[in-house]
């Protein structure tokens, strides 16, 4: 029996590492996935290589589903399916988790638990998923269905990377210019003026500029300090639970990712409820995909309410996260009994409203970089202005 290393996560996404004893590598995968923990790397505890099981990302999973559903849908068995998805497979990560998979199904076990002997590398949300097509004798559908929400979901992330450019290119912009003119321009105009005469704003641009030039080194060790205080005041559940409660109620901005929240959870919501599993897992497993915690505490409060008996759509409206029209609309399919059709309806609303917000997101930044770029060089400018008028003046004199 070896003893191994362990590095996982549990289902809040926090870290966590131990060891145990097992007499291979699977009966340890089996072990921590008992714990409810899904595994991110192990290592032999007295030496060995360690392993790191690949994660896959969501354009990985969208070009698997969208795979798989095809050839399920032209009759292959999820056998074949899977043989020529890892042989198919280029990069060695994913090629060798899907083997491991297509081995597993190969000797009789189920796709789930292939996949749940992989947690970690797969999110719960796609086993989630799978195990609710296996039991329902759908799996073809419920791979079109991931297919669709996963080609969604990295559509509407290539658009919020892809809008982000632009105001990055400023904000780098600004920085540049900000140090290129303390560095090169400032200096210059130092010496033009005696210091007696200099008012406040040139006497702090001047200070700015010697510090920059001669104790840089200290900004740099600022600027590390104050990005590991926020790395690890992220790691802490109450001051990450805070932030995240502040990001929703900001005015003008909170809205917005309010409403690319109601995209993601619709269209979550839609595909596990349409694919049978039980409105208490919906909402569960639908809240994690959000990524805010404050989110996730007020749906403990949400699950609690509907195991109860409370109609999904009040338990909803007590949060006071999502707004009125989005509870509404969740109402009408609960008095209706056409919930998972007017659940998949609102989900490509709201994900016109999350682009549409994403949108509007973007344009809140844009000028806000622009602004703070002309405020930069204005100040410098009017800092030098006076000592060229100063300097000309006095030539004019002469």
């Amino acid at each position: 029996m070896k003893t191994y290393a362990y590095v996982a996560k549990d289902t809040t996404g926090k870290t966590i590492k131990g060891t145990y004893e097992a007499d291979n590598e699977q009966e340890l995968l089996d072990k921590i996935h008992e714990q409810g923990l899904f595994c991110i790397s192990y290592n032999e505890a007295l030496g060995g290589t360690r392993k790191t099981a690949h994660k896959f990302k969501i354009p990985e999973l969208a070009y698997a589903c969208r795979q798989l559903a095809a050839m399920m849908s032209s009759g292959l068995t999820i056998v074949k399916a899977l043989d020529i998805l890892y042989k198919e497979e280029e990069k060695k990560g994913p090629k060798a988790v899907w083997r491991d998979v297509y081995e597993s199904v190969q000797k009789g076990e189920s796709f789930t638990n292939a996949l749940n002997a992989k947690r970690g590398c797969f999110p719960d949300f796609f086993i989630s998923m799978v195990d609710a097509g296996e039991i329902s004798g759908s799996l073809d559908i419920t791979m079109k269905r991931l297919q669709e929400y996963y080609a969604n979901t990295n559509k509407l992330n290539n658009k919020v990377k892809g809008a982000m450019i632009y105001p990055m290119v400023l904000l780098v912009l600004v920085i540049v210019l900000v140090i290129a003119m303390s560095v090169f321009i400032l200096p210059i105009f130092a010496s033009m003026m005696p210091e007696d005469k200099l008012n406040v704003l040139q006497k702090a641009l001047f200070g700015f500029s010697d510090f920059i030039i001669d104790k840089w080194y200290i900004l740099l060790i600022v600027v590390g300090v104050l990005v590991f205080v926020w790395i690890y005041a992220m790691k802490v559940e109450s001051v990450r639970m805070k932030f995240d409660f502040i990001k929703i109620k900001m005015p003008l901005v909170g809205p917005l990712m309010v409403k690319i929240a109601e995209g993601r959870f619709a269209r979550t919501l839609s595909s596990l409820y349409s694919s049978g599993i039980p409105m208490v897992d919906c909402l569960e497993r639908s809240s994690r995909i959000l990524n805010n915690t404050y989110i996730d505490k007020m749906f403990l409060q949400v699950v609690d309410e509907v195991k109860q008996g409370s109609p999904v759509s009040t338990a909803l409206t007590k949060t006071e996260i999502f707004e009125g029209m989005f509870c509404s609309i969740i109402y009408v399919g609960e008095e209706s009994g056409a919930l998972d059709e007017i659940l998949e309806k609102t989900a490509d609303f709201y994900e016109e409203e999350a682009d549409a917000a994403v949108g509007r997101l973007v344009g809140l930044m844009e000028p806000l970089m622009i602004i703070i770029l002309g405020l930069g060089i204005g100040l410098v400018l009017a800092a030098i202005f006076p000592m060229l008028y100063g300097g000309i003046a006095e030539l004019e004199n002469e």
